[in-house]
């Protein structure tokens, strides 16, 4: 049976003192070029504060998607009330949440892995109160999956064979720069 590793972060909302290093230290990682500049608006994770309780909620962004969520809950927690896009990890029409600044397009985290030396994300490595917890494990890999991993090599040969690997690089480069 084939397995693919699952990677997390953890949230550890007592832990959390809202002093925001995550969100600091993920913008300034994401700049071009990298640690260049800061701005929390490009960070891939934004804690939520709620004042009246002094309490800090880590969330980091998810993927993105064009549509909006049929439906509105509203949870209720010690007495207050949150719809439910507080605590929601996607970019989507309904909010600016996880959205690049200037050009509007959606922001998702990347567990840091454009940089192969570190082991964990940065957001991690940078929170002083360890409420933020890097964790993976295995899971197996349906056989779909395995169709679909199939069809993409199959599609990115056929795009090798009538293009060059070189073009085909220099699009998968420009693409994954907009992060």
């Amino acid at each position: 049976m084939k397995t693919k590793t699952v990677k997390n972060i953890r949230v550890i909302v007592d832990k959390c003192n809202g002093c925001r290093a995550c969100e600091v230290i993920c913008s300034a990682f994401h700049a071009q070029p990298r640690y260049s500049s800061n701005n929390p608006d490009r960070s891939r994770i934004r804690v939520i504060h709620e004042p009246l309780r002094n309490i800090f909620v880590p969330i980091y962004a998810g993927e993105y998607t064009p549509a909006e969520c049929a439906g509105r809950n509203t949870y209720t927690i010690d007495g207050k009330d949150y719809d439910e896009c507080a605590f929601c990890r996607a970019a989507c029409p309904s909010r600016g949440l996880f959205k690049e600044p200037d050009s509007g397009l959606p922001l998702s985290c990347d567990m840091c892995e454009s940089d192969p030396t570190l082991t964990k994300p940065k957001c991690v490595e940078w929170c002083l109160n360890d409420a933020l917890i890097y964790e993976t494990r295995e899971e197996p890999v349906l056989e779909d999956e395995v169709g679909r991993q199939q069809e993409l090599q199959q599609g990115l040969a056929a795009l090798v064979d009538k293009h060059g690997m070189k073009d085909l690089l220099d699009i998968v480069a420009r693409m994954s720069s907009r992060d």
